[in-house]
């Protein structure tokens, strides 16, 4: 049962940060691993990292990727969707709690929201044994691919009451980050992969945490029941 597998619930998130200094950062890390002789890395990317993205921090992850790449070091990039605790984000979790909805502005774009849990357990196979997967990327996703509306129902379904799925404009989504404070490095990639969600770019569903692990993802459902008191 999942219960009996997974971790203690942890306290809902405040906010995911994002910040300039990733390349620079990628440069030292590669650098050290090299000069120690590390047997593998385990590089946490993301599913909208590439050349032409318009998210800056997405960008980045693009160019940190393939910094590793010309290091010669032993690595391994995992590219996750959104992860499924984006539901116990402080904004995210506000609008669940307070108005029972959820109102990102992703219109019909889908994806299948993978836990934290879910990713550890593969990189600690894959670190386990890494030789199979050196010089591979895989994106990460959770089991079940869904809408804004079908995690709406999920949630739903674990709290017994009614969410519903009322999606914002992107500029009324950047301005209620604005008026929270965040960092403009951090909203103009919030922005920026909101188009790329509604384009598909984070959809899918799992192909290798199941296989590798021997285990599946969990599901929308088994997250928020296992951090039920944060809603």
């Amino acid at each position: 049962m999942p219960s009996e597998r997974r971790l203690v619930p942890a306290p809902p998130i405040s906010v995911i940060r994002f910040a300039p200094g990733l390349i620079q950062a990628t440069v030292y890390f590669a650098d050290a691993a090299k000069r120690a002789g590390l047997e593998a890395v385990v590089n946490l990317s993301q599913i909208s990292a590439r050349e032409d993205s318009k998210s800056h921090a997405a960008r980045d992850h693009w160019v940190a990727e393939r910094v590793f790449d010309w290091s010669g070091v032993p690595v391994v990039h995992l590219r996750p969707t959104f992860f499924a605790q984006w539901l116990l984000c402080r904004h995210s979790r506000a609008t669940i709690v307070e108005d029972g909805i959820i109102d990102l502005p992703y219109r019909e774009g889908r994806h299948a929201p993978i836990a934290a849990e879910d990713q550890a357990r593969l990189i600690a196979a894959i670190l386990a044994q890494p030789a199979a997967h050196l010089g591979k990327t895989y994106p990460l996703h959770g089991p079940i691919e869904l809408d804004q509306a079908g995690i709406a129902a999920a949630v739903s379904e674990v709290l017994g009451r009614k969410i519903s799925y009322r999606p914002a404009t992107i500029p009324q989504y950047r301005e209620r980050l604005e008026k929270a404070g965040l960092p403009e490095f951090m909203i103009q990639h919030f922005c920026a992969i909101a188009v790329d969600y509604q384009n598909g770019i984070f959809s899918g569903e799992d192909k290798i945490i199941a296989e590798v692990t021997g285990q599946p993802p969990m599901t929308v459902q088994q997250l928020v029941s296992l951090h039920r008191d944060a809603f």
